[in-house]
Formats: structure tokens, C-alpha cells, sequence
């Protein structure tokens, strides 16, 4: 089966990832689902303050305003 043709331009597309990054910066809801923590970061690659490396990374952008 062949992959489906961008919808994007190179440019298009490397402009749309850098708006998601820019959403995302100091808006990842992060989730340990070792011990419960919540809490905002800048990044989906951190770890909770319990060490656990099991948490749950969701941009905050995709929460509706409400």
C-alpha cells in the first residue's frame, strides 16, 4: 500500500510542527501512574519527583476550553 501524499510542503509542514512545539512549551500535562502526581511541564521527557518514569504526557492544548 503506498503512503498517502502530504497534504503540506516541507516548509508547511516543519511551520505546523513548530506551532505544536510552541503549544506544548510549559503546557504538557504530565501524570505518574506510579504514585498519582500531577503537575505541568515543558517537556514529555521527565520523570516524577517519586522517580518513576511511568507518566502519563498530554499537551495541554488539547484539553477544550470550557
Amino acid at each position: 500500500m503506498e503512503p498517502t501524499p502530504s497534504q503540506f510542503t516541507p516548509e508547511e509542514l516543519r511551520q505546523w510542527q513548530a506551532g505544536l512545539a510552541q503549544a506544548n512549551y510549559n503546557n504538557v500535562f504530565c501524570h505518574c501512574r506510579d504514585c498519582d502526581r500531577e503537575w505541568v511541564a515543558s517537556s514529555d521527557d521527565v520523570a516524577c519527583d517519586c522517580g518513576s518514569r511511568r507518566v502519563e504526557h498530554i499537551p495541554c492544548w488539547q484539553f477544550p476550553d470550557g
